[in-house]
């Protein structure tokens, strides 16, 4: 793991998922109508899926539709990093308006992680784009079902910026209260928008990154959004459910699947820079598949900087260095959100490698 310097990417990436029938397209679909919606790229599986009024199609070619409202929307034929990098390209050459949002749909059975790898790995897209925020819709009907009987489901609420509870109009108050609270268990950092009809305003979706292009900056504190973690039990996750009657409980028991653990590890002092890496790289190497996403601010030993650090499984991005901290806070502020993997064996591994880091002389400094 090596320190740089990030780039100034002015596009920015939001990964819009959910499982099958959660209400993805017509969220999309509402969205593309809206004015402010200027400046978007949307990268869909099939323009018939999200039912493009043709009143607003602009002009049409085999691969791209562009709309009067500013959208630009193309269709992924195979390989999403080639579909992006043609994209970008027809932006430096002129031939499709200036971009500077895309908006990636996955289809229901997605798993989120893999995409997120492709904008992590692929240099020349890290270049470019810089993700800014995973959009999940959840049914507001069929969420809590589909939450315990498919691990997919609980991994698009668990990675989330943003988690938009759908089909409101079809549900009573007391089952979205119900399965809100679960979403908070999975996934405490995400805020909930509640939505009839795929009607939310973009600026409750979008904006959830750490980089603003718009300002140039970081949003440290609205990006790991740490507050939701405070006064939360060590062991409070998504095991816990109760359900209406032992009948619901016993075929529930089969299926669940959302053995997710979501905490926020704080330290006052500083971490030595060979103990976290040793910490990160072990996690990572033997735990990878358990850490659905990781990101935090962590304060070095002899690093006058803070250090930010964002990864999703096994690929973790390269570790930006901030001008300043945040509101003057130095302390290390790291969230997890992990599945099989506790607490617990998380905080006693980085004690013991730190604890083997001091024992060690001639330590490195951080690049």
């Amino acid at each position: 793991m090596t320190m740089l310097e990030v780039a100034d990417p002015t596009i920015v990436v939001s990964l819009l998922t959910g499982f099958l029938g959660s209400g993805k397209t017509t969220l999309l679909n509402r969205l593309l109508k809206r004015s402010d919606m200027g400046e978007t790229a949307v990268l869909v599986n099939e323009f018939g899926d999200i039912g493009i009024d043709h009143s607003l199609v602009e002009t049409v070619d085999e691969s791209m539709v562009m709309l009067t409202t500013g959208c630009l929307c193309c269709a992924v034929q195979g390989d999403l990093a080639r579909a992006l990098r043609e994209l970008f390209i027809r932006r430096v050459k002129g031939l499709v308006p200036e971009f500077r949002r895309v908006v990636i749909e996955t289809t229901g059975l997605a798993d989120p992680a893999p995409i997120l790898h492709t904008l992590l790995n692929d240099p020349v897209l890290a270049n470019r784009f810089q993700l800014d925020s995973v959009i999940t819709t959840v049914d507001a009907t069929h969420g809590r079902g589909q939450l315990d009987r498919h691990l997919e489901a609980c991994k698009q609420a668990a990675v989330a910026d943003r988690i938009v509870m759908t089909k409101t109009d079809l549900a009573d108050a007391a089952a979205m209260d119900a399965l809100a609270a679960r979403l908070d268990a999975i996934n405490p950092g995400a805020p909930i928008i509640r939505a009839a009809h795929g009607d939310v305003a973009p600026e409750r979706l979008f904006g959830a990154g750490l980089y603003r292009p718009e300002t140039r900056s970081f949003d440290v504190q609205g990006w790991l959004h740490e507050e939701a973690f405070r006064g939360r039990a060590p062991h409070e996750h998504g095991l816990h459910h109760h359900h209406d009657n032992a009948h619901e409980e016993h075929d529930h028991a089969a299926h669940r699947h959302d053995d997710i653990e979501a905490f926020c590890l704080v330290r006052h002092e500083a971490i030595e820079w060979p103990a976290f890496v040793a910490w990160m790289q072990t996690l990572i190497t033997h735990r990878g598949e358990n850490l659905l996403r990781v990101k935090g601010i962590v304060n070095i030993t002899g690093e006058s900087q803070p250090i930010v650090i964002h990864g999703v499984q096994h690929v973790l991005y390269p570790p930006v260095r901030l001008t300043r901290w945040p509101n003057g806070d130095r302390r290390t502020r790291i969230v997890f959100i992990t599945r099989g993997l506790e607490r617990r064996i998380v905080e006693n591994s980085l004690e013991i490698l730190q604890q083997a880091a001091r024992d060690q002389t001639g330590v490195q400094p951080l690049p």
